[in-house]
């Protein structure tokens, strides 16, 4: 099993009792199964459920205990390839179809968190994008331009701009309007107990160690679990958040990097207010970059400092050593807060070679499905993931099926 995370995690410690959902104990036949119980896989298990279907989620471990529980819960349309340079690797019209996709899915989040039981930090937001050189400034100006000419709610700011709202300084930005911020702890324990009482099954601590085809059947496939059980459905959806180990080297060009977040002290409201301008999500052009946001409970939550190795720091004096660089980045912008850290980690994260998520089904075997949320914006993907992967299973086309399909041509030549 690999590491997903290392240090003290801050979404788990605002949510009390959780809860907890017993192990499959024995052999079922349904629709569709989903492997994973993280975002991806409760977000998809949902959109299955209110299309009818019958479905289960198999999770390892726990509901959100894997890499969703170490997001920062930045909900942003814009991704870490601009619009203007994904328009130049697959086209015009299909990069902005999928811009338009990673916007209307943060407003679908906005709708489940409306209908959810219990606050789930969902908060509309908007984002401040700021070219770190000089150098940087002119494809930010472009990215300006693109965004606009394609009806997307985008404001461009000076140097002079940046420094009358904030107290640091940088060459130019752009605000993008649309964001939106959450918990996605509380929001996946919420949505979970949501769809369960609409008929979804969920199983913690069932661990899948094979799938193959139903002897004489095409399309129906048969899990196996540690405990012996079996699963039979015509559909198996794999939202493992990493890649698949019987992918790797196939079709799927990806990396496994390790990235550091941080969540301060509660800061006084009303300085944070009065220097950080309408609470503003941030980030920058810089790669690897860094972000920035407020919680509800006035913290602040940074994150960056991006590694190429798969695997999460273990050391505490190293991991350590990292998180300082993260307060001096912090202290380097807002240096009036209080940027001491009650919580920190490290993670790992995938992403593409092309920047884009994986979803679609397995090119060689039908009725197997991955919605893999790789880059920086997994839980956006994973929303754009639900509705895709529910849309293949009905029979129904989807606008975007092509660009994010596991063997696309865009992964040809890098």
């Amino acid at each position: 099993m690999k590491l997903l995370h290392t240090g003290e995690l801050y979404w788990p410690t605002t949510l009390a009792a959780p809860k907890q959902y017993e192990p499959l104990r024995r052999s079922i036949r349904v629709n569709a199964v989903i492997v994973g119980g993280g975002m991806s896989g409760i977000i998809c298990g949902h959109r299955l459920v209110n299309n009818g279907l019958s479905a289960v989620i198999l999770e390892r471990n726990t509901i959100a205990g894997g890499s969703s529980s170490a997001s920062t819960g930045l909900l942003q349309y814009s991704n870490d390839v601009m619009l203007c340079e994904l328009i130049e690797q697959i086209g015009e019209q299909r990069a902005v179809q999928f811009y338009s996709a990673c916007r209307d899915a943060v407003g679908q989040f906005g709708q489940l968190a409306s209908k959810l039981p219990i606050d789930v930090g969902f908060q509309n937001q908007s984002s401040l994008y700021y070219a770190s050189s000089e150098q940087d400034l002119p494809k930010l100006m472009r990215e300006y331009e693109t965004l606009h000419k394609h009806g997307f709610a985008v404001e461009r700011w000076s140097a002079d701009d940046i420094s009358r709202h904030f107290p640091f300084r940088k060459p130019g930005a752009i605000i993008t309007h649309g964001d939106a911020e959450i918990n996605p702890y509380r929001f996946i324990h919420a949505l979970a107990d949501n769809v369960e009482a609409a008929g979804l099954h969920i199983y913690e601590h069932t661990d899948v160690v094979s799938c193959k085809p139903v002897q004489g059947s095409e399309h129906r496939h048969c899990l196996l679990t540690s405990d012996g059980c079996q699963i039979e459905a015509d559909h198996i959806i794999f939202t493992v958040g990493y890649e698949p180990e019987e992918l790797a080297g196939t079709f799927i060009k990806a990396e496994l990097n390790r990235s550091y977040a941080a969540v301060t002290v509660v800061q006084d409201k009303q300085k944070l207010e009065q220097l950080w301008h309408q609470r503003y999500m941030i980030w920058e052009t810089a790669r690897p970059y860094l972000y920035m946001r407020t919680s509800i409970d006035n913290r602040i939550i940074i994150g960056g400092l991006d590694e190429q190795t798969a695997h999460p720091i273990e050391g505490e004096k190293s991991r350590q050593r990292r998180i300082e660089r993260l307060s001096e980045k912090l202290a380097a912008h807002f240096p009036q807060l209080d940027a001491v850290f009650e919580y920190e980690w490290s993670a790992t994260f995938g992403e593409s070679k092309d920047n884009l998520p994986f979803i679609g089904q397995d090119p060689a075997v039908p009725g197997l499905y991955y919605g893999l949320g790789y880059g920086g914006n997994g839980s956006v993907y994973s929303m754009v993931a639900s509705q895709l992967l529910t849309n293949l299973i009905l029979g129904k086309h989807d606008p975007i099926a092509e660009i994010v399909r596991l063997d696309r041509p865009s992964l040809l030549n890098v």
